[in-house]
């Protein structure tokens, strides 16, 4: 095995993960339970609510969600709030998204699904959809974890996953992809889950989640990773605020997620050899 294999894998062996990495290959997802405290779900809903209100103007109740119908998505949260940094550095989530996208993966973007009633489901899909052609590969370019920030069921508008789907190595199509009424895929699964509870997957696996039935607002916190030849959905990569760099000044894996390894995106100076010397040549790279 190489190095960075050993890594991966005592890093699982001490943070008890096994039984979550073989779920990760035979379903293509797994659940953590109470992954995270009272004090970063409360802090994160409160940067959450704080980004909605102003973006659209509007005073959120979380019980009716009075002013609001179906969901949005909130982008680009790392930077307003520290709770958000760590929540990224969450060692069994990061452990597993390691395991499936290697030690020089990168932070693609990192926001929330914010949910009130009505609207329309989020149908099912593979986090491959940014223009990966099909047929994918057996290995993860992708790999997704999503924090629940209140409680998940059906009539909450839950996260829907289709166990296994990650074997398949396409993307859903039309009439698979469906979670509404009496088309909804047969074997899609609604995750329940409490607040502090995440859900980590493979990036071939199929995903979506139902629309809200009920009053009162679902809030996640979707973190989302991919390898270092993908390109990311936000651009961190020299955009990181200074404060948050001196915060993090002795953590290099933080500075990896957030592109302090990533070679490329080049200025007229060209090429940095010491970097493209660090690029990955192995799965646990």
């Amino acid at each position: 095995m190489t190095a960075a294999m050993n890594r991966v894998l005592d890093t699982i062996e001490k943070l008890d993960l096994n039984a979550n990495v073989t779920e990760l290959e035979t379903k293509g997802y797994t659940t953590i339970k109470a992954v995270l405290s009272e004090t970063q779900i409360e802090r994160a809903q409160q940067a959450i609510v704080a980004s909605v209100e102003k973006k659209t103007g509007k005073t959120v109740d979380l019980a009716t969600s009075e002013g609001f119908r179906g969901w949005h998505y909130v982008p680009h949260m790392l930077y307003d709030d520290e709770v958000f940094e760590d929540i990224l550095m969450e060692p069994q989530s990061l452990a597993l998204v390691t395991y499936l996208l290697g030690e020089s993966c990168l932070l693609s973007s990192i926001g929330c699904h914010f949910k009130a009633q009505g609207g329309e489901p989020l149908l099912l899909h593979s986090d491959n959809s940014n223009g990966m052609p099909s047929p994918f590969p057996s290995y993860a370019q992708i790999a997704n974890v999503n924090y629940a920030l209140s409680p998940y069921s059906k009539e909450e508008g839950a996260l829907v996953m289709v166990p296994g789907s990650h074997r398949y190595m396409r993307h859903p199509r039309s009439d698979e992809s469906q979670l509404n009424g009496d088309a909804v895929n047969p074997d899609a699964i609604s995750m329940n889950l409490d607040p502090g509870d995440c859900v980590i997957w493979h990036g071939n696996t199929w995903h979506g989640s139902f629309a809200r039935e009920i009053p009162g607002i679902r809030m996640n916190l979707a973190v989302y990773f991919c390898r270092q030849y993908v390109m990311t959905q936000e651009p961190h990569k020299g955009n990181v605020p200074q404060e948050i760099i001196d915060r993090h000044e002795d953590d290099e894996r933080f500075k990896i997620l957030l592109g302090g390894k990533q070679p490329y995106g080049w200025g007229k100076e060209g090429s940095k050899p010491g970097l493209m010397a660090r690029n990955p040549k192995e799965l646990f790279d």
